[in-house]
C-alpha cells in the first residue's frame, strides 16, 4: 500500500469534524512547502530571468500590473 493509500485509507476513517480540521492543517502545510520552495528558487537566482522578463515586459508597455 502506498502513503497516499494510506493516507486516504485514515482519512475517509476520521469524522466529519476532524477531516475539516485535518484538511486546513495539510492546507497550511502544503502551503508552507511552497512557499519554501519558491524562496529556494529566489535564493539560487532560478527565478532571476523570469523576473527580468516581467520588468522588460512591463517597462516596453506590454504588461499591465498586478
Amino acid at each position: 500500500m502506498s502513503n497516499i493509500q494510506a493516507f486516504e485509507m485514515a482519512a475517509s476513517q476520521l469524522p466529519d469534524n476532524e477531516t475539516l480540521a485535518q484538511s486546513e492543517c495539510f492546507e497550511e502545510f502544503a502551503a508552507d512547502q511552497w512557499d519554501k520552495k519558491i524562496e529556494a528558487d529566489i535564493l539560487s537566482g532560478r527565478l532571476d530571468a523570469a523576473g527580468k522578463h516581467a520588468d522588460d515586459e512591463f517597462l516596453a508597455g506590454n504588461a499591465s500590473p498586478l
